[in-house]
């Protein structure tokens, strides 16, 4: 009876809103395996299987029609293989980019000569062309137990969302150190694909990672605009995140892996930095009409501003055409340490720092004159003596300068 009154009170409405959305649902609690001849419910052939083969084979084949089939199975094989060798956190980087970048093939054509293509497994550019299921009452076996998760999100048969509900009142707190703690040592697999789990006992409800810990999970409280008044619901957080288009931006744009050695983390932007991060994208697209001028996003202490940057960065050069190059302005030494040590925490800069951080105003203009994707610095080094005039260094219009902290006035 509590389970039935969790479905119905939490589960049901979560379902019908994915249907909504124009998502596929699918009840698997008494799923029927796939045979010779036969798919079977979702194409598994066995309970321990988390990629769905035949949708994700389908989609290979929809998005790269020239590629021979051998190198379309090489490239299910690729994305479906066992990892458990591997730490969790490296595996989930590993398909996260492959399902972002591609999968790098190589094959002879008719002529013998070698071709090198990179396939698509996920259509970025038009959403609807993707394929989305979502799937209730899914069995997952591991070595160490068999487990059902409330809901699993599927796209082109990757499992990318994990749902784990409780009925009204209960605490969600409860879903997270008893179910999914409990998943991640029982099903591992299932989290090398997972994008985001969401906590919810349909009001209060709380958004994560693989890696986050309990006081890190936050809440989703707007669905598309900051000037909503915002409300904590599973509703908001699968309007804001599983509608279509925000699911695919929010997995292109706004994941992050920061690669400690001893602890790698898994980051997913929160509501304010997917909101502010868009709206600065929208006045970069009117650059000229803005007359330069890209605005204030304003945060909290704490609330990831370096992030922010780094998404706002990375979605500029990704999206936008030109070559984009970014100066990131600060007004403490301490502050310009923490951005550059973000920044290259989580593989938005390669190069060494003493070659994109100016310690002197000479290197700062030297850096500025020469083609560097991002330059870090101190205001101060933009002071001239005896009021001389700061020299022109470059007339580019790709140049994006993002203060932190140094002025009341908006970006420019």
């Amino acid at each position: 009876m509590s389970k039935y009154s969790e479905y119905e009170q939490v589960e049901e409405p979560a379902i019908d809103l994915f249907t909504e959305l124009g998502w596929e649902t699918i009840n698997a609690y008494e799923e029927k395996l796939a045979t010779d001849g036969d798919e079977g419910t979702l194409g598994r052939e066995t309970r321990d299987e988390v990629v769905l083969k035949p949708r994700l084979r389908r989609k290979l084949k929809a998005f790269n029609p020239d590629i021979p089939a051998d190198q379309i199975e090489e490239s299910v094989r690729r994305l479906s293989r066992d990892r458990s060798s591997m730490h969790a956190v490296r595996a989930n980087k590993q398909i996260y980019e492959l399902m972002r970048d591609g999968v790098n093939v190589e094959y002879r054509d008719t002529n013998g000569s070698m071709v090198r293509k990179t396939l698509d497994v996920i259509d970025w550019d038009e959403p609807d062309n993707n394929d989305y299921l979502l799937v209730s009452q899914l069995w997952v076996h591991g070595d160490y137990g068999n487990k059902r998760p409330d809901l699993v999100a599927f796209v082109n048969g990757l499992p990318v969302i994990v749902f784990e509900l409780k009925k009204t009142g209960r605490s969600v707190k409860n879903a997270y150190r008893y179910n999914i703690s409990d998943y991640k040592d029982t099903i591992p697999q299932l989290f090398w694909y997972n994008q985001a789990i969401i906590l919810s006992n349909g009001a209060d409800t709380k958004v994560g990672t693989v890696t986050s810990p309990w006081p890190f999970y936050s809440e989703w409280k707007k669905i598309s605009d900051e000037e909503e008044p915002g409300l904590v619901s599973l509703q908001t957080a699968i309007r804001g995140i599983c509608e279509k288009h925000r699911l695919l931006d929010l997995m292109e744009h706004f994941i992050l892996f920061d690669d400690a050695k001893s602890n790698p983390k898994k980051l997913l932007a929160r509501n304010h930095q997917y909101l502010g991060v868009n709206n600065a994208i929208e006045a970069v697209r009117s650059i000229k009409e803005n007359k330069g001028k890209l605005g204030v996003f304003w945060h909290t202490q704490g609330s990831g501003k370096s992030f922010s940057m780094v998404f706002l960065t990375r979605k500029i050069i990704r999206e936008l055409p030109g070559d984009w190059k970014f100066v990131i302005v600060t007004d403490r030494l301490d502050l310009d340490d923490q951005i550059y040590t973000n920044f290259a925490s989580v593989g938005a800069v390669t190069e060494p720092e003493e070659e994109i951080r100016a310690d002197s105003k000479e290197q700062l203009k030297q850096l500025l004159r020469e083609n560097h994707r991002y330059v870090f610095t101190l205001i101060h080094k933009f002071h001239s003596r005896d009021n001389e005039d700061f020299p022109v260094l470059s007339t580019d219009d790709d140049i994006i300068v993002i203060t932190d902290e140094v002025s009341p006035h908006p970006v420019r």
